[in-house]
């Protein structure tokens, strides 16, 4: 954590005539308690690590660095004279934390914070002129590697660029001068509002974030806020009133009325209206919170299960100066069923024949541990929820299950064992190395498995974690064909602490910490850390490798792999994949939709790899123009609408807008997962065709 504050001082004073104009943002000081959290943090971390990471000179280089870019990734708002100016504490973390003194990493925040405030207003200001798009220039869109500005002069001409593209996007997106101006404004105006509604607990997260993740890139760190939304996704349960919100110009709007929910059983609200006020209890006072950050008006609606919660609500689409109306809602358990195992079938031909294959998408490995240890049989559970469905999906006689794990970035280690149980029934799925070198192997003991038949797993470079532990023993027992593209290469094992309890503190307070313990490898002795698993199909992908997943952290475990387990595993798969293999290549070599795909993917790599973009307003036209006419090409093919690029951001649509545009995406063509369900269908096709060589020759042998 940074420590530095006195250089600060004279830095701020030099700068002063760039902010003179306009009020600094409120000076946040770090509290004793999270002087105290990090301290225990840092003792745990140094010790109880599955790779222990001394908190010395070397560390405090590393966290400040970490909590630089955090602040500043693309190097836009920063000057080298900021930086040269921090780096002379860059040393002095290690101390800092071991002393309880948070100064340093505070007083960067404050220096980010005005240089927000400034960068903000100048650009605000930019829209008062008009702009050249006649001239020849660019603007770098990579600049996370880019040196800082050398001058206040060189930052205003970057940040001039930086305008004149956000101009230029929403010109061609069709919008005219006086609305342009209008919506970069506002957008501008929202950042710099952003800037005074930090509180002192967010830069400790921010800083902490940069210490854990300077372990190793999966240690995290939990404040009581984080550590409550990490709880709510893992249970995928909450208590509330049943609704998605949105911060829309300083309004909590409300976006989404979750089924089945108080809100939406009420028939009092409606999507869009805007929450105004809120009050506890039947008569509590009804706190204003318009412009009130979204997080902290969640945590207002959030409370015990039977719990009254009143809010003052401003109808959708009515004036400031409306009539409200004030209701009252009592609060329930809220199921998250968006990230819920969830399934479909979809019909493939194969050959002569239809296949029906079962699709099960499964976003996360989710499991409320704290209803399993109080001993609720029906506490919530991905493997459970997915023998459901297999169950389901066996009485409508599918041919084969595609398991989707794409996104998955992991989640309960436990369940991912028990969901690979489901289709290899009793034996070892994973082996966990930990800090002292012992083995432990984890088995499934499920005595049968639910589904015997044809399955396969889909993956991209989002699957991760338990994700990767589930697909690679599927792949290492030959149960399945695993499709996609190589996964994230996460090979590690993480468990929370909570440091109250540690320190048997009777309040939250001190938050916690997801600190990795173990190093999992496969059954065949392999690890998936930073190789992942390779599919036996390859799909195209929309990733870039460097910058996503675990080759782009430069502290990742290295790759090594340990003695197999004992395992029988089967060939069945393995014999199958050339003609697999052959009949996806002649298949995806014909279809349109796949060709267009990989013409994206193209372009998106050509385009990533040039890293700027014209500031020519006739370049970027004819740019536009060719991308149009591939949108309204597919369009004619019946696959989706031109969604195109208006140049806004979220929430600076129409809720309504924002909505249909999301529909949208949901319901266009999903290539990828058409073609793994066809590689399916060939993979049930084959299987019968062997089974029933196999009767055949059987009979042949017993008619002998």
């Amino acid at each position: 954590m940074r420590i530095a504050y006195f250089f600060l001082g004279a830095f701020l004073a030099i700068a002063q005539s760039a902010y003179a104009e306009v009020a600094s943002p409120p000076a946040l000081a770090p509290l004793k308690r999270q002087a105290q959290a990090a301290e225990l943090s840092a003792q745990f971390l140094s010790r109880y690590s599955y790779k222990p990471v001394p908190l010395d000179d070397a560390l405090s280089a590393r966290i400040m660095d970490g909590f630089i870019k955090s602040l500043d990734p693309d190097r836009m708002l920063f000057l080298q004279a900021d930086i040269d100016g921090f780096m002379s504490d860059r040393s002095e973390i290690d101390d800092a934390i071991e002393e309880r003194d948070l100064k340093i990493p505070f007083a960067i925040f404050k220096a980010y914070q005005q240089r927000v405030v400034d960068r903000m207003n100048y650009a605000r200001n930019l829209l008062k002129q008009d702009f050249d798009f006649s001239a020849q220039e660019d603007y770098s869109v990579l600049r996370d590697k880019a040196p800082w500005p050398q001058s206040e002069a060189e930052s205003n001409d970057l940040w001039r660029k930086r305008v004149k593209s956000d101009w230029l996007r929403l010109k061609l997106g069709g919008q005219n001068d006086a609305a342009i101006r209008e919506t970069l404004d506002k957008r501008y105006e929202n950042t710099l509002e952003r800037a005074y509604k930090f509180k002192s607990d967010d830069v400790f997260q921010s800083f902490m974030d940069a210490y854990a993740t300077s372990i190793d890139p999966h240690t995290d760190y939990f404040g009581t806020a984080a550590s409550a939304d990490f709880n709510v996704s893992m249970k995928l349960s909450l208590f509330g009133i049943g609704a998605v919100l949105q911060e829309r110009d300083d309004y909590t709007t409300i976006r989404e009325l979750v089924p089945g929910g108080p809100a939406q059983l009420s028939g009092k609200l409606s999507v869009g209206d805007r929450i105004t006020g809120v009050g506890q209890g039947k008569d509590g006072a009804i706190k204003d919170v318009v412009g009130t950050r979204l997080d902290e008006v969640v945590q207002m609606i959030r409370g015990k299960k039977g719990s009254v919660v009143r809010l003052d609500i401003l109808p959708a689409d009515a004036g400031a100066d409306a009539t409200h109306r004030v209701i009252s809602l009592v609060r329930d358990k809220i199921s998250l069923d968006k990230q819920a195992a969830r399934k479909a079938v979809l019909s493939v031909k194969a050959g002569d024949v239809t296949r029906k294959i079962g699709i099960i998408t499964l976003p996360v490995f989710y499991e409320d541990f704290e209803a399993k240890r109080k001993g609720d049989k029906d506490y919530k559970s991905a493997s459970r929820d997915v023998a459901k469905l297999l169950g389901e999906l066996s009485q409508e006689k599918v041919d084969s299950v595609l398991i989707d794990l794409r996104n998955n970035g992991g989640g309960s280690l436990d369940e991912a064992i028990d969901l690979t149980g489901l289709f290899i029934g009793d034996g070892p799925v994973v082996q966990q190395r930990g800090s002292d070198g012992k083995v432990e192997v984890r088995s499934s003991e499920l005595a049968a498995p639910v589904w015997t038949g044809p399955m396969g797993v889909l993956i991209n470079r989002g699957s991760a974690s338990a994700s990767e532990i589930f697909a690679a023993a599927i792949q290492d027992y030959g149960r399945g064909v695993i499709v996609g593209e190589p996964s994230f290469g996460k090979g590690t094992v993480q468990t929370v602490v909570d440091l109250d309890r540690i320190v048997r503190n009777s309040k939250p307070e001190f938050g916690e910490l997801k600190v990795t313990i173990a190093q999992f490898f496969r059954v065949n002795g392999g690890t998936t850390q930073l190789h992942g698993v390779t599919p036996d199909i390859s799909l195209p992908g929309l990733s870039d490798p460097a910058s996503f997943g675990e080759t782009s952290y430069d502290n990742a475990l290295p790759w090594t792999q340990i003695k197999p387990a004992k395992y029988t595993a089967a060939d069945t798969v393995t014999t199958l994949l050339p003609t697999l293999q052959s009949r996806h290549d002649a298949r995806v070599e014909s279809d349109p939709d796949f060709q267009r795909l990989i013409k994206d993917i193209a372009d998106l790599k050509a385009q990533r790899e040039k890293g700027v973009v014209s500031l020519n307003e006739t370049e970027r036209r004819k740019e536009a123009t060719a991308r149009e006419k591939r949108f309204k090409d597919r369009a004619k093919a019946g696959d989706g609408e031109d969604l195109g690029d208006d140049g806004l951001e979220a929430g600076e649509r129409s809720l309504s807008a924002d909505i249909a545009i999301e529909n949208a995406r949901k319901n266009a063509k999903d290539v990828l997962l058409d073609e793994a369900a066809a590689i399916l269908a060939d993979q049930a096709d084959l299987q019968e065709g062997v089974l029933k060589a196999a009767i055949k020759q059987t009979g042949n042998t017993n008619g002998k």
